[in-house]
């Protein structure tokens, strides 16, 4: 074991003030901020660095050049995690590390990417027992009743990528990720070692038919986790009352049905969407990776379905045999239509 989830998030930016002031609706807790960077913490302590474009703080010789996250920090249990680490990185890319102990790196795809010796606070989710049919877990007792979301934890992240494979070697061979799903056309689900979340980053084929998709290595989303559904809603509905909409190419609140996981996804003036996240499905070296129509594994439902998904479904999964983990672009049809 050794990478246990996301550290940091370091983002470029280019009005701190406004990210400051989303992702306090947002609810994240803000560390320290001034005129050209804010510095906010989950729940767990995991961070996401807000700097201004032009900053020294940033990395260099990255592929890109777009608002949203520049650096992941990977959390490591031990220097001993740590040190095997370096030894795999070392020979295929440029090491150095900073007066934290992280060390940073760019992959030979240019993406920036450091790892760091750090532990998460503790944090327990209590969610309100559930009633249903010929089941009482609630008695005389009703729903506990929340104003505002505090994520929790630092879920996963994405980016586009214009090689797909050659990025799940590297998380793979060198950083020691586990493939947990692959979406035909679409990209590659990906677990650290020392997780049990379904995915800490997801892999998109930035060739993918989707809007925002140029090719490039480019972030995408990131997604903090809360509790359960109600605190998701009563998230979103923080947001409407504070004023925010989400766009046309919007889904609304939905469950995935790739990871279980109930979504909401919203526009961030840091780049790309801020997603609450909540009941994702969690795996282990156990788990069976499987290969899903990308349309059919996007969800289960989601309040403002899209056009191409009105149809009915195409009921098109299968487990990977073991010649075939690796990405799979087949034919990325009904997104394509959904972009056009």
């Amino acid at each position: 074991m050794a990478i246990i989830g996301i550290r940091r998030l370091t983002w470029m930016v280019e009005d701190v003030a406004a990210c400051v002031r989303f992702f306090t609706d947002f609810g994240l807790s803000l560390i320290d901020s001034d005129a050209t960077s804010a510095l906010f913490e989950a729940a767990d302590g995991s961070q996401s660095l807000f700097l201004a474009k032009g900053h020294d703080g940033l990395p260099t010789g990255t592929a890109q050049t777009t608002r949203g996250v520049h650096e992941c920090v990977w959390a490591v249990d031990s220097e001993d995690g740590l040190a095997r680490l370096m030894a795999r990185l070392e020979p295929v890319v440029a090491l150095s590390t900073d007066g934290e102990g992280v060390v940073h790196f760019v992959t030979p795809f240019g993406q920036a990417i450091g790892l760091q010796v750090w532990r998460p606070r503790a944090v327990f989710g209590a969610p309100t027992p559930q009633n249903t049919v010929g089941r009482i877990a609630r008695l005389n007792q009703p729903r506990k009743w929340i104003d505002r979301a505090v994520p929790k934890r630092t879920h996963h992240c994405v980016w586009t990528f214009p090689d797909v494979q050659e990025a799940v070697d590297f998380y793979r061979d060198i950083l020691g990720f586990r493939i947990t799903d692959m979406q035909k056309g679409f990209g590659v689900y990906m677990r650290a070692d020392g997780c049990y979340e379904h995915h800490n980053v997801f892999l998109a084929d930035a060739h993918a038919p989707m809007p925002g998709f140029n090719g490039t290595l480019k972030f995408h989303h990131a997604n903090w986790e809360v509790e359960d559904i109600d605190e998701l809603m009563v998230a979103k509905n923080h947001l409407d009352r504070r004023g925010y909409t989400y766009g046309d190419w919007n889904w609304g609140f939905g469950r995935h049905r790739l990871t279980s996981a109930a979504f909401f996804y919203v526009p961030c003036p840091a780049g790309g969407e801020a997603e609450y996240g909540a009941d994702c499905d969690c795996v282990d070296d156990s788990w069976r990776p499987r290969i899903w129509d990308g349309a059919f594994g996007t969800a289960i439902y989601m309040t403002n379905l899209p056009d191409f998904m009105k149809g009915e479904p195409n009921w098109d999964v299968t487990y990977a045999r073991p010649d075939q983990l690796h990405y799979h672009p087949a034919d990325r049809a009904p997104m394509a239509e959904a972009a056009e």
